[in-house]
């Protein structure tokens, strides 16, 4: 009995931050636990709502971790040279025991990220929770354009993973994309050229993809996302917080006869008594520990599920090694540049001899006009703090829905160059077959 009554106790010595039983610890819990030292003592219970945030920035970083455990595995497995990199990658998943579940998961959680961070960009838009509350000191446009780059440093992670199995999907995938980025004005060629190690698709190019994916870029994520967290706290919370703030009104309340307050506050006694009227900020929020964590938990545990569901559903595709030979007909960027690769299809324009070059229109011109508006828009944007942390606010009804549009037609567009284009990049309905073309060499 006293070897389990000390184990207890050493246990719960090791655990009682993670569930304080009273608002004492539950604060001392936030101070003295390294690993909840950057989430506040109280939040509010708006903030833990799922229609509010939907716990989109969450899954993304949960999804993140799922990348950098997996692909910490498939590291030690994978080997980057053009000779072995489609059989390493060929070994783990026939040969290695799960090495298709690794691969697989890695591979969903890098769609899935992708998908979580666009999403994620969207509820912030449509919330207004770009915009600054009445937190003092706070710079939410900032952390706006934060995100951003966040996103764009996804999308550059996925990329360049889309590479590394060295197969005809993955080789002709890296041509398409990197062909549209060298239609840049002046430094398309240039960056085509540094992205590849030179003008052709090789080892130069695999090792180089191969290093931006496991060091450069995840720590580029860990860094700016690490920022990004510690910039919500600057700002006052999440955006709804600010919104639930201004819904608040004085009301009386009852002296608390332990404390003593100023001159014009409350004292004890029977001679003295002075009505108190305030804000009570505590109505709406629950300590951290263990509110926010239970939820942080509930999250990470739901969104491993589903990437281990999918990776089951969806195996890994692994096509032929990648021959230059070999042209597939029709060749396609990966699906999240789909959208660039129809916009350039559609703004491809002939006059006679004379071609309107629609990967500079489609690829580079439009793209970087809705980046900079991006950036830009949360200067432009006049709404009001009651705007702030609300879903579809009236005030901000004509952007909301410029907004949803664009995003809508970039939806659109990749679903239309995934499912429906086919040879020579023509349009078919998902009931027509495609005709037999024969393979270039």
């Amino acid at each position: 009995m006293p070897v389990i009554e000390s184990t207890k106790k050493a246990y719960d010595k090791l655990t009682w931050t993670w569930r304080p039983s009273s608002d004492k610890e539950a604060g001392d819990a936030i101070v003295k636990n390294l690993l909840l030292h950057w989430f506040p003592n109280k939040i509010s219970k708006a903030s833990l709502s799922w229609n509010y945030s939907m716990w989109l920035g969450t899954i993304s970083f949960v999804l993140f971790m799922i990348l950098v455990f997996t692909g910490v595995i498939l590291m030690f497995l994978y080997v980057p040279s053009v000779e072995r990199a489609y059989s390493s990658v060929k070994d783990i998943e026939f040969v290695v025991s799960f090495g298709w579940l690794l691969r697989g998961m890695h591979r969903i959680a890098a769609h899935l990220m992708v998908a979580a961070v666009f999403f994620h960009m969207v509820r912030v838009f449509l919330t207004g929770a770009y915009k600054n509350g009445s937190a003092i000191g706070a710079n939410r446009p900032l952390n706006w354009i934060i995100g951003i780059v966040l996103l764009l440093l996804t999308l550059l992670l996925s990329f360049t993973g889309y590479l590394l199995p060295w197969d005809q999907l993955a080789y002709w995938a890296i041509t398409v994309g990197t062909n549209i980025a060298s239609s840049a004005p002046l430094v398309g060629k240039a960056m085509r050229f540094f992205l590849l190690g030179g003008n052709t698709i090789d080892q130069n190019t695999l090792i180089r993809f191969y290093v931006l994916h496991v060091f450069f870029l995840p720590m580029m994520v860990l860094l700016l996302f690490s920022y990004h967290m510690w910039r919500v706290r600057k700002d006052g919370g999440l955006a709804v917080a600010d919104h639930e703030a201004l819904d608040q009104r004085p009301e009386k309340i009852a002296p608390v006869k332990s404390k003593t307050y100023s001159l014009l506050g409350i004292t004890n006694g029977t001679t003295v008594h002075v009505q108190n009227t305030m804000v009570d900020e505590e109505k709406n929020t629950v300590p951290s520990s263990p509110h926010l964590l239970r939820r942080i938990w509930l999250v990470t545990l739901l969104t491993f599920v589903a990437t281990f569901l999918l990776t089951i559903i969806f195996r890994a595709p692994l096509e032929a090694p990648a021959n230059p030979a070999v042209t597939p007909n029709p060749a396609k960027a990966p699906w999240y540049f789909l959208w660039l690769q129809e916009i350039v299809t559609i703004t491809t324009v002939k006059i006679g001899s004379f071609t309107i070059n629609g990967a500079l229109i489609g690829g580079i011109l439009l793209p970087g006009i809705l980046l900079a508006l991006a950036i830009w828009w949360p200067y432009r944007d006049k709404s009001s703090i009651n705007s702030v942390g609300v879903w579809f606010a009236k005030e901000r009804k004509i952007q909301n829905w410029v907004f949803i549009s664009i995003c809508a037609l970039i939806i659109i567009f990749m679903i239309i160059g995934t499912f429906l284009r086919g040879p020579y990049w023509n349009f078919y309905w998902p009931w027509e077959a495609w005709p037999e073309m024969p393979v270039k060499f």
